[in-house]
């Protein structure tokens, strides 16, 4: 389960990393608006235990970012807005980044980087001379490594979250999301993801795209 008060203390401590000695106003109430984005009903995997686990898994790979502060509040944002009926959500999340964070005291520079970050996780697809790409789209995707009870339940969460698609029109969705991922070169672009997480993230989307393919199975 997240802790909201833990999180909190995680996202002042990102801020102000990031904004420096001038520092800028209290930092406590834009935590609580993103947290209460994260906590609306209509999510059911993208919650603040998703946003704990990839903040987690940024931390895990801290080592490899340039400025892991910045990276985590691209972690902060990059679900803040969510919808599951629409498509347009990562953007809207940057936007939410290029209003907040400057009134928050982040400098311009920050605020783009920030927002370009957000971006980047419609693809995953970072450049190889993009560290701190590489860092959150692999804490993103790190639930694709997941044991398979944990796979299960957030393959379970994700379907949950789309409930108002039948069955067939997500199933074939779902598989198709499924084959451009496994088609990358690489799910995961740090060392680390790429030696602790890749075979098993594999493993497991080859397993579900195996199992939607079976007549009969349904997919919730």
């Amino acid at each position: 389960m997240a802790d909201p008060e833990m999180l909190r203390t995680r996202f002042v401590r990102a801020l102000e990393g990031v904004r420096g000695p001038a520092g800028g106003p209290d930092p406590v109430p834009y935590a609580e608006n993103l947290l209460a984005r994260w906590q609306e009903p209509q999510r059911r995997y993208h919650t603040a235990e998703h946003l704990t686990a990839v903040l987690d898994r940024v931390d895990e790979l801290q080592r490899y970012a340039r400025d892991p502060d910045v990276v985590r509040l691209a972690a902060w944002f990059h679900d803040a807005v969510y919808l599951p009926d629409r498509s347009e959500n990562e953007e809207r999340s940057a936007r939410l980044a290029e209003r907040a964070l400057p009134e928050a005291g982040v400098p311009d520079g920050t605020v783009a980087e920030v927002a370009r970050l957000v971006r980047l996780t419609v693809t995953h697809d970072p450049a190889d001379d993009d560290p701190d790409g590489q860092v959150l789209c692999d804490a993103d995707l790190a639930v694709l490594a997941a044991p398979p009870s944990a796979y299960a339940a957030y393959t379970a969460a994700v379907r949950e979250e789309y409930h108002f698609v039948p069955n067939e029109a997500f199933r074939t969705g779902r598989a198709a999301i499924l084959r451009q991922l496994l088609d990358l070169p690489r799910l995961f672009r740090t060392p680390h993801g790429a030696a602790e997480w890749e075979a098993t993230a594999r493993y497991n989307l080859a397993s579900e795209l195996e199992m939607l393919s079976l007549p009969g199975v349904d997919p919730s």
